[in-house]
């Protein structure tokens, strides 16, 4: 194989790895302007709310969506988790690599929010991120030790 082919080879195999990784770092950074505020989630989540529940009241109403955005912050950390594991997989400490990560981007987050007048970056929401970002590599690891054990060949 030429030298060439190699360089795109590992050009390939570096996008597909960490293409999808460094993308969703870019949304939680995106969702975490301005206009992902609590004000502008309410416009699209109060109204799907309504719809599916049309008795609802308005105090359940902002519990719901408080609820709801307190659920995106455990599944979009869990998602990075998964997709830095995914990343570093090759790595001895894969998961100490990915919840790292995982950590730095949710304290880079909060502390980004803090400057913004319609944010408030709290070190909670953080832990939050974290433990989604643990959930998801817990699961993970339990997984790969499972796919271990069952492949294991039979001894004679």
């Amino acid at each position: 194989m030429r030298d060439e082919e190699k360089a795109a080879r590992l050009s390939s195999s570096l996008i597909w790895r960490y293409g999808p990784l460094i993308a969703w770092v870019g949304f939680i950074f995106l969702a975490s302007s301005a206009s992902f505020s609590a004000s502008n989630t309410s416009r699209v989540i109060g109204p799907l709310l309504v719809w599916l529940f049309p008795e609802i009241s308005e105090a359940a109403l902002q519990q719901t969506h408080f609820f709801v955005r307190k659920a995106s912050h455990f599944t979009e950390y869990a998602v990075l988790a998964l997709l830095s594991g995914r990343a570093f997989a090759t790595f001895r400490r894969w998961w100490l690599a990915a919840f790292a990560l995982v950590a730095a981007v949710a304290l880079l987050d909060e502390y980004h929010q803090s400057f913004l007048a319609s944010r408030t970056g709290t070190v909670y929401d953080s832990l939050l991120d974290m433990t989604g970002g643990a959930a998801a590599l817990a699961a993970v690891a339990a997984w790969r030790a499972r796919r271990r054990r069952s492949y294991r060949p039979l001894a004679r």
